[in-house]
């Protein structure tokens, strides 16, 4: 996660997406997936980073959702343009099949 450390744009963004997969999914479609989602950062300008995997949390408290993946965006002009942005629209053309539910929240990462 985000060190305190961190320095980032004072108006920057976090994105967090949590995804639960159908049943069927197997774990090299999400491996795939999230390399996918990954390389997002090096194609959709204004992204700082993305980071995330599998859940591995002992508190059970999930709610089925698997996998979290925290976008941090130089601001909220980087976000706006980002969600209709052909690369991430080709993402969520490849994810929409597998996904049972997705769980999205952002928040402005104050300095």
């Amino acid at each position: 996660m985000i060190s305190s450390k961190a320095h980032y744009p004072k108006d920057s963004i976090q994105h967090i997406v949590c995804f639960k997969f159908k049943k069927h999914v197997c774990g090299g479609e999400i491996e795939k997936l999230k390399k996918s989602f990954i390389s997002l950062q090096d194609k959709i300008p204004g992204i700082i980073s993305i980071k995330g995997g599998k859940n591995n949390s002992p508190e059970n408290l999930n709610k089925g959702f698997s996998h979290c993946f925290v976008i941090i965006f130089e601001n909220n002009q980087a976000r706006i343009d980002y969600l209709p942005h052909p690369e991430h629209q080709r993402f969520v053309s490849q994810l929409k099949p597998l996904m049972e539910d997705v769980f999205v929240i952002d928040f402005e990462l104050k300095q």
